[in-house]
């Protein structure tokens, strides 16, 4: 006789028994795939629901002869966690509502960018064109837009205040120069070293000629003028400087300034404000090797989408070699450098290497090894000479593992 068909409403939910020490729970939930169970056990110290010690996924047979077994030691269905019909039918429809809403929103913005005169395809999105001006970064042709810089893509032309997190050499601030190059924006930079003050960035006044000027930061001159400006190292900033952020990161935020007058500048359409830095948000854990880097509490955070880069795959970085040097770089020379680069940036995150290994130092490499015919030649300047003596053998060591010498 065939056991009776499970029910959703029926089994889902928490099963607990006491035990001496406080209870034993099992929960169940849908799991990924059709007619099949996720499973999850803990124990309770007095709290409602502890760590999660079993967790595997079942079919319905194995689920039956579990609910049988459960029942037999004592364990009962707490009703008040147990889903509901409704939360059931909530929870499987949450899904292709979402898929539904994101397709009507994607069909929107195609009409929109539709609308819009003058604009170049950045991977699948349409990015608006602006004016030509000698701060227009230079095009890389080699430069390679993966699909994991759509939702950056997106965010640019949505008006977002954009964040790049990462390591040093991971390529945040040459995304934004690259999509500003392809779409003809201009771009500032104000790289916060330090040494960078609150003057530098919003302005000053200054005696010129027997006259009292106002010059104008960074910040105000990119707001008027509608240039992008970047902000690079940001956890480097001094807290003025970024209080004065704060009043712009707003989409269509104003910048007052005190000490002229309080006179407002709004910004203009094409305005785009982004930064970068190297021990905030997911990569605090290695502020240790970023000496000087300021914590950034949450309230600054959230008004930035945060984007976590990491550094190009070896297919990906393989890619650019060959692109950037052909036709004289093979596939097989640039899978290896590849390889090379990889260990290096393996060996920085186990801190056995206190430099990372950016791209630009790999093509810089390769293109002296194509000059020379010598990777330990071309190393010299282009590796070696940049860092420590201890990081040199250690990389060193690297290149030799993947290049037997010549005979």
């Amino acid at each position: 006789m065939n056991a009776p068909e499970l029910t959703e409403d029926e089994h889902l939910g928490l099963y607990q028994r006491a035990t001496e020490n406080g209870a034993e729970w099992w929960r169940v939930s849908v799991a990924d795939r059709p007619e099949n169970y996720r499973l999850e056990h803990g124990t309770d110290n007095g709290e409602r629901t502890g760590a999660v010690d079993i967790d595997l996924v079942v079919d319905a047979e194995n689920l039956r002869a579990k609910l049988k077994k459960w029942r037999r030691e004592g364990f009962a269905i707490d009703i008040d966690n147990a889903d509901t019909e409704q939360d059931t039918a909530e929870r499987i429809a949450f899904m292709p509502a979402l898929q539904r809403a994101a397709a009507l929103t994607a069909a929107a913005k195609q009409r929109h960018a539709e609308g819009v005169n003058g604009s170049v395809r950045i991977g699948h999105v349409d990015v608006p064109c602006g004016l030509d001006s000698p701060l227009v970064p230079r095009v890389n042709s080699a430069y390679l837009f993966s699909e994991r810089f759509s939702d950056i893509v997106e965010d640019i032309v949505e008006n977002r205040r954009v964040m790049l997190i990462g390591h040093t050499g991971a390529g945040k601030t040459s995304l934004i120069e690259q999509v500003a190059a392809r779409s003809r924006h201009g771009v500032l930079r104000s790289n916060m070293n330090g040494q960078t003050t609150v003057g530098d960035f919003v302005g000053f006044w200054t005696v010129k000629g027997g006259e009292t000027l106002w010059v104008d930061g960074v910040l105000p001159t990119a707001m008027r003028e509608g240039l992008w400006l970047i902000v690079d190292e940001i956890d480097f900033a001094e807290p003025s400087i970024l209080a004065a952020l704060t009043a712009v990161l707003e989409p269509h935020g104003r910048l007052v300034l005190k000490e002229k007058g309080n006179e407002i500048v709004a910004p203009h359409p094409a305005f785009r404000l982004f930064a970068t830095a190297n021990a905030v948000g997911a990569m605090s854990q290695f502020r240790h090797l970023y000496q000087g880097a300021n914590l950034m509490n949450e309230a600054f955070l959230d008004r930035w989408r945060v984007y976590m880069l990491d550094y190009l795959s070896p297919a990906e970085e393989a890619d650019v070699l060959i692109r950037t040097l052909a036709p004289h770089m093979t596939r097989t020379l640039a899978t290896t450098l590849a390889a090379i680069a990889a260990d290096c940036r393996a060996a920085f995150a186990r801190e056995d290497l206190s430099s990372a290994f950016s791209t630009r130092r790999l093509l810089d490499w390769a293109q002296l090894m194509l000059r020379t015919g010598d990777p330990e030649r071309a190393a010299g300047p282009a590796i070696y000479a940049k860092v420590s003596p201890e990081d040199a053998a250690l990389i060193r060591g690297i290149i030799r593992h993947h290049i037997a010498p010549a005979a």
